[in-house]
């Protein structure tokens, strides 16, 4: 209760209704692989012996433009299984699939094999390009590791401004801005390279203007004119990305230091592609910097980095590691950094179709292992490439879970990145189905519910599908667990099957156990305040009133059977819960029951005969 000690009227604010539970959301897919490039978690250990520490969580993207932004386009990915094949960008495909189908937020968490000692990254893996020939000044050197580094090209231009000085004031300019000062006050002609004697670095002390230089403090001299010297980098890659950076500065201190805008760790742009190590052996000066950035050629050319490398895809770098909770630099990588974002009920790993029979199992078999642990989400799983229906079953006969659903067969798609060649046949490829079904999942949430099987659903995006499932066939696979993707005539092509693959038959359906996810996530969620409550009557009345309010709502919404709402559900969290042993020991235990409602899988129409003078009872 609250305090009263001073006589007078006191104004309070209570509740009197129970607290509300919102539906977390339940379209989020999460993948984990490799892309050609984008944000990796890394320490780098640099050449002065520094280390460089990039922890990015999964990125999140909204729509393909975002994935090609931050991990590339669908070039090829990867060095393959590890003996050069199958370097298909799976993932990037999978993504394009999934916002094809109506999805609309996706976490990445890329992978990365790295070349150092016991797997440490290393220098070789980022592409670099160094500034100023045999003894480099700087080197400019890709943010993320991956041979699609050494398609990237920067240009560095320079502009001079007018001159900006007025009086004893420089104009214009900040502290770590560069300038040309020149005697006489004439501008030299445009184009022509200020000499290095001639570049100086603005400074202020005690409100005095001058310049930094190796003697201390040098103020301005009358009968200069002062020209400010500013950066243009343009950076771009093969597949179509320009990024541009201008009116950079050399100085540190500079709010637009180029090595600040394109700092390695935190960059003006999150998503930058390089940025500039100037820890080299010997530091040049700021002069030597500017002058070995901007070349001796004008205009500037594009120049390449070059090196960097792709390493081959595993199951175990598909895993990841779990983060170590004593480093901060040591944060969880593949399928463990999921772990990390709450709002994913999704889940895929398209690069496992690179491996062979036995590391496919394993990386699948992770993959289940994580959605059990995490308990909301639910694993979408690829078939084995080219798989037969005896090799798919067998493929099926290795998984015993509610938490995944497995589809075949691969799905055929016009390759997006050849060329049109009229002459030619159209150049077809075949991918595993993942991201399209992630997006129905997605799509058939938004649209309806998690409670409605995502099933009978256009696959969107394809031209046919790597085998034809016939109804004779389906009747071999449907039982097993493999949901069936079938052309229909003047219906298209079709998700026909909607099963887990969980032997228990009171988890036989993917919309049952994606509907629990949601109610359990949900009510989680929401009634952490009840944690320390006094656990007594009016708590236990509480909860059960929040809980039937949110199941109302649940079956008003079709998700539950029942014609009212003591058919659908009920919550009990009262003495019969409850023991004396349970409220000694701090327990509070609550009972809630649901009637979920099962798809229409078998729709059945009995006709008959009857005479004309038939009594209809």
């Amino acid at each position: 209760m609250a305090e009263y000690l001073t006589p007078g009227v006191y104004v309070e604010e209570t509740s009197f209704r129970s607290r509300s539970i919102e539906g977390v959301p339940t379209s989020t897919f999460g993948m984990a692989g490799v892309t050609r490039y984008g944000p990796v978690p890394y320490v780098l250990t640099l050449p002065d012996s520094s280390e460089l520490a990039l922890v990015p969580k999964p990125y999140l993207v909204t729509n393909f433009t975002e994935f090609e932004r931050a991990f590339g386009g669908l070039g090829d990915a990867g060095s393959g299984n590890g003996s050069g094949e199958n370097t298909r960008n799976y993932l990037a495909y999978a993504a394009r699939a999934f916002f094809a189908n109506g999805g609309q937020r996706l976490y990445v968490a890329r992978v990365f094999e790295f070349s150092g000692p016991q797997g440490a990254p290393a220098l070789a893996d980022f592409a670099s390009l160094p500034i100023g020939g045999g003894s480099p000044i700087a080197v400019w050197r890709a943010r993320w590791p991956g041979l699609a580094g050494s398609e990237l090209q920067v240009r560095v231009e320079w502009q001079r401004s007018k001159n900006i000085l007025v009086g004893t004031k420089l104009n214009g300019v900040a502290p770590g801005a560069a300038v040309e000062v020149v005697a006489g006050g004439t501008k030299p002609p445009d184009g022509q390279l200020p000499a290095e004697a001639t570049i100086r670095i603005v400074a202020l002390n005690n409100g005095q203007w001058g310049y930094a230089g190796p003697n201390g403090f040098e103020p301005v001299t009358a009968g200069t004119a002062v020209f400010h010297l500013t950066l243009n980098v343009t950076v771009k890659n093969d597949d179509g990305r320009v990024d541009a950076y201008n009116g950079l500065e050399v100085g540190d201190n500079h709010p637009r230091s180029i090595t600040k805008v394109l700092h390695p760790v935190h960059p003006t742009d999150d998503l930058a592609q390089i940025w500039l190590d100037t820890a080299v052996k010997t530091p040049p000066t700021l002069a030597k910097l500017f002058l070995g950035l901007i070349g001796t050629v004008s205009p500037a050319p594009f120049q390449f980095l070059a090196g960097g490398t792709d390493g081959a895809v595993t199951a175990a770098l598909i895993e990841g590691n779990a983060a170590d909770p004593d480093s901060a630099t040591a944060v969880a990588t593949g399928i463990y950094a999921l772990d990390e974002v709450d709002d994913i009920a999704i889940v895929a790993t398209p690069d496992s179709v690179r491996l062979d029979s036995a590391s496919q199992q394993t990386a699948v078999q992770n993959l289940i292992h994580h959605c059990e642990v995490q308990k909301y989400r639910v694993a979408v799983i690829d078939p084995p490439a080219d798989s037969s229906m005896s090799g798919v079953r067998d493929f099926r006969a290795q998984f015993d879970s509610s938490y995944a659903a497995l589809y075949y067969p691969w799905l055929k798609v016009v390759d997006p990145t050849a060329s049109p060649d009229p002459s030619a046949p159209t150049p077809i490829i075949d991918l595993p189905p993942s991201g399209s079904v992630a997006g129905i999942y997605a799509r058939s949430d938004i649209e309806r519910g998690v409670f409605k099987a995502p099933a009978n659903e256009v696959i969107s995006g394809i031209s046919g599908f790597g085998a034809n499932v016939t109804a004779q066939r389906q009747a071999v696979l449907n039982p097993e667990g493999v949901n069936a993707l079938r052309f229909f005539e003047g219906r298209s092509n079709r998700v026909w099957g909607a099963r887990t693959m969980s032997s228990d038959p009171e988890w036989k359906y993917v919309n049952v156990r994606r509907l629990f996810a949601y109610l359990e996530h949900s009510i989680d969620k929401a009634t952490q305040w009840a944690v320390f409550e006094p656990n007594n009557e009016s708590l236990w009345a509480n909860i059960r009133q929040s809980i039937e309010d949110f199941l109302l709502v649940t079956w008003k919404s079709g998700a539950l059977m029942g014609s009212k709402p003591e058919e659908a559900y009920f919550v009990r969290c009262d003495r019969t819960t409850m023991s004396q042993n349970d409220l000694d020991n701090g327990r509070l235990i609550c009972l809630i029951g649901v009637a979920p409602t099962y798809p229409a899988e078998f729709v059945i129409f009995r006709i008959g005969q009857f005479t004309a003078d038939a009594q209809n009872s």
